[in-house]
């Protein structure tokens, strides 16, 4: 017997016995009537802690439990540790669901909790982001009626469920998302959408980099495999024959140049060839490349040096003498004879280094600068594969550039030719002191004709 039931059973007892000790004393009349009395006060009592609970079970969840009295003060007490134990349970349960949706707003994913109707029921901010979503008049609406984009539409309807789709953000321009669906719980869906913006454009980078490679190689293999069999079934002269073997020779000095330009690349990007930094003075590297500039162009350009200020610089020497060069030899290429290339050199105020190819040559069109350093990216291919670059050139020079933090910076005009500048950072350039009787800075300019002016 518990403790409540004796407790309940001990009133309606001791009024008993009370009312027998009543009706051995006075009579039955008084025993009945102390029998009575006790036994309506505790039908009252009983009544009134009943309707008590009756009002409290019925009013709001969040009313506190009132407080009983006699045999019902366990009940109510009990009742009161139920409700402080829920209150916790859903104190906890709040928490948790607050951490996940934190945790879901952390994440850099798109989610989105759609019932079996495909109705949405809770999503994060990247899912507004990338879906259009708005998740305070879009609960309750199904999904479709937000995201219409006819191949996601097939998707939902399809059933099959085991393979993401890619399809454009309406929200945000030029965003490529990959959208997967996800059951969960009885009646639940978590659609979940990722921005792989950057994982196509490097996909598409190295389907067009394949694709270039290939082209690149295979013109010069079927010039060279022509040749070969012209050889072998003609019977050709000593002229003729030679003729075809330096064109040969040619194409296979081209593709010679393209691996070298690929395994150049390659290193530039390899984790495990770190940058050896050293220093070195600018004004034999100038010197160097404005002879190589002079050599290069046969003396059908007017080659201008001119250094402004003598320096010591820091870094890859060789590495930043090749983007140099990939300068000015590009500066050459597309400069027409009788044109001016002027290599610079000055330090600014701030400390940072500038070396600039500028040339007099057909300039480039405002659209196309943008995309200048990309891997065989070229204005007009037939006027390159004419000059004999690789498409490679510029993509070296940005890639020897980010490992000496350093910046390139084109302005050009069609038909007004170009200026490349290369700008090093403060941190890697020191100007060299000027001597009291140090010599002025060098400046030169050699005419097409190889005079001096």
């Amino acid at each position: 017997m518990t403790p409540t039931l004796v407790l309940a059973l001990l009133a309606p007892a001791a009024v008993a016995v009370f009312a027998a000790i009543i009706w051995a004393i006075v009579g039955a009349a008084g025993g009945l009537v102390v029998l009575f009395v006790g036994w309506g006060a505790m039908l009252v009592h009983h009544l009134h802690n009943l309707d008590r609970l009756t009002r409290w079970a019925g009013g709001s969840l969040d009313s506190p439990v009132p407080e009983g009295t006699g045999s019902w003060r366990p009940a109510f007490s009990a009742m009161y540790r139920r409700v402080r134990m829920r209150v916790a349970y859903q104190r906890d349960l709040a928490r948790t669901i607050a951490r996940f949706q934190a945790a879901a707003e952390a994440i850099p994913d798109g989610m989105v909790v759609l019932d079996t109707a495909n109705r949405i029921k809770w999503a994060n901010v990247r899912a507004c982001v990338h879906l259009g979503l708005d998740d305070r008049h879009d609960v309750g609406s199904p999904v479709t009626n937000i995201v219409r984009q006819p191949e996601f539409v097939r998707f939902l309807e399809s059933g099959d469920l085991t393979e993401p789709i890619v399809i454009e953000s309406q929200r945000a321009a030029d965003v490529t998302l990959a959208v997967q669906i996800v059951p969960f719980g009885v009646e639940e869906k978590l659609l979940i959408s990722r921005d792989i913006t950057r994982m196509e454009a490097v996909a598409r980078m190295r389907r067009d980099f394949i694709a270039n490679v290939s082209h690149e190689l295979k013109t010069p293999l079927t010039v060279i495999a022509g040749f070969l069999e012209t050889l072998q079934e003609l019977d050709l002269d000593e002229k003729q024959r030679g003729r075809f073997v330096q064109l040969m020779q040619e194409q296979a000095t081209s593709m010679q140049r393209l691996v070298e330009d690929l395994l150049t690349l390659s290193a530039l990007e390899s984790e495990q060839n770190p940058l050896v930094d050293e220093k070195f003075a600018i004004v034999p590297l100038m010197l160097h490349l404005s002879s190589d500039a002079k050599s290069l162009s046969q003396g059908q350009h007017a080659v201008a040096l001119d250094i402004g200020d003598a320096a010591t610089v820091s870094g890859g020497r060789d590495e930043l003498g090749s983007a140099f060069g990939n300068l000015v030899s590009n500066a050459i290429r597309y400069t027409p004879a009788g044109g001016t290339i002027t290599l610079a050199w000055r330090v600014d105020d701030n400390g940072t280094g500038v070396f600039a190819v500028s040339d007099s040559g057909i300039g480039i069109a405002p659209e196309h600068l943008p995309r200048l350093t990309e891997r065989f990216y070229r204005i007009d291919r037939s006027r390159s594969r004419a000059t004999g670059g690789t498409g490679l050139g510029l993509a070296i020079v940005k890639h020897v550039l980010l490992r000496h933090q350093a910046t390139l910076e084109i302005a050009s005009e069609p038909g007004q030719g170009s200026t490349f500048a290369v700008r090093l950072p403060a941190r890697r350039v020191q100007r060299a002191p000027l001597a009291p009787d140090a010599p002025a800075p060098v400046t030169s300019n050699e005419a097409p004709n190889g005079t001096t002016s």
